[in-house]
């Protein structure tokens, strides 16, 4: 019997993890969703979480 690994690629930190969300069209695990959620304005992280979460919006390309 063959085993399927549960990975999926996170949006933000873009790493092969088994455990989080999916926003949209988009997989984010649950460090970088505990990350988000407590990362202020003021911080230059936050910019960073807002040019990822654009991402969203854009269509798959399928081929």
């Amino acid at each position: 019997m063959k085993q399927y690994d549960s990975y999926e690629q996170c949006g933000i930190c873009e790493e092969k993890k088994a455990t989080g969300i999916h926003l949209y069209t988009m997989f984010i695990c649950t460090d970088c969703e505990y990350n988000m959620i407590h990362t202020e304005p003021r911080e230059d992280k936050y910019n960073y979480y807002l040019q990822k979460l654009k991402n969203i919006n854009q269509p798959k390309l399928y081929s």
